[in-house]
């Protein structure tokens, strides 16, 4: 909520129901319409509403923000007038899936006790999956960012996997995160590798943090310090490093063998390089062991140093092509003998 505070001003602006139909109407005359609007909220996503009713008369608090860290006992939680903006979208003439794929703020469902947005978020407005942002799983990176803890994220994962049950569905929901933001060590880097290897997946979308302005995490960026406690905060800036950071999130990705092997040596995570499977790469050869086979299956689906039956009695595929080999030679004598003798005549003669 931060960069929107400073994108869309401290109250967030919101279309009236009657111009986004307006809109939606003129899409289904378009010829090249298909039926498909692809989202619905923009960066703001499922606020569309004041925080609470104080902000109308007195503004957004100055000290304390609405969610972080835990919400606040005057924020109106309501997803009631963005259910019912969804469904009348969903009733235009022409309009045959109205998806939501900016994304929604899943610590504000959590905290909604009313389920039908999230209901109907599963049911009608998913393709098959769901963005959402919890940016990193350790909360002291967290804390930093003015994110809740990572448990309000698993809560919602929870939430979210029942409503898809309950609906028939099988949607998944593909997180966003960020790599280097303030606060954030090599240590909770590699927590955050660990992570997305036990989700089982390698994430396409990360976001390595760069310094944007009138921001928190800028101003720690250039300091050093939480403006909220003047405590000294650790910023990762070398490229490096940064580097480092952004590899273990797609440790996966050959080409960031080298990053992920150093990140896990300073860190002292040797554990995480080896063939268990909890294991995040696998070793390299060493020197003296250039040219053998490595572990594995061969060619012929038998493991090294094994054999096959064709192997141990001589009439593998080798032996087959020598044959091959034998057999045109003996071709070719035999059509030069011909000629020599005069057996063959030439076309024409």
């Amino acid at each position: 909520l931060v960069a929107l505070t400073f994108h869309q001003e401290e109250l967030l602006q919101t279309r009236s129901h009657e111009s986004l139909i307006e809109e939606a109407t003129r899409m289904t005359n378009d010829p090249e319409f298909k039926g498909y609007i692809h989202d619905v909220g923009g960066p703001t996503a499922d606020f569309r509403q004041p925080s609470c009713q104080k902000q109308l008369t007195k503004g957004v608090c100055k000290n304390k923000q609405c969610l972080f860290p835990t919400p606040c006992k005057n924020l109106t939680v309501d997803h009631s007038d963005y259910v019912s903006l969804l469904r009348k979208l969903r009733k235009i003439p022409g309009v045959k899936k109205v998806f939501i794929r900016s994304g929604v703020r899943f610590d504000y469902v959590v905290a909604d006790r009313d389920k039908t947005f999230l209901r109907e978020l599963v049911e009608h407005h998913v393709s098959g999956q769901l963005r959402v942002a919890p940016e990193h799983v350790s909360d002291q990176v967290l804390k930093y960012m003015g994110k809740p803890s990572h448990s309000v994220y698993q809560q919602f994962l929870k939430e979210y996997d029942a409503a898809n049950r309950q609906t028939g569905k099988q949607q998944y929901a593909v997180p966003y995160f960020m790599s280097s933001h303030p606060g954030c060590t090599m240590k909770e880097a590699v927590k955050l590798a660990e992570y997305v290897r036990d989700l089982g997946f390698t994430p396409e979308q990360v976001q390595d943090f760069y310094p944007t302005p009138s921001t928190l995490s800028t101003c720690m960026y250039y300091t050093g310090l939480d403006p909220r406690t003047m405590d000294p905060v650790y910023v990762p800036k070398s490229p490096h490093e940064k580097a480092m950071q952004r590899a273990l999130i797609q440790y996966r990705n050959p080409e960031n063998y080298e990053l992920v092997c150093e990140a896990l040596r300073r860190t002292h995570r040797e554990d995480l390089i080896g063939f268990g499977p909890k294991c995040l790469v696998r070793p390299r050869k060493m020197a003296g062991e250039a040219g053998k086979p490595s572990r594995g299956k061969g060619s012929n689906g038998k493991g090294f140093g094994q054999k096959t039956a064709n192997d141990r009695s001589g009439q593998g595929k080798p032996k087959q092509a020598d044959g091959r080999k034998r057999r045109s030679a003996r071709a070719q004598k035999e059509i030069n003998t011909q000629k020599m003798s005069g057996d063959l005549i030439e076309e024409g003669k």
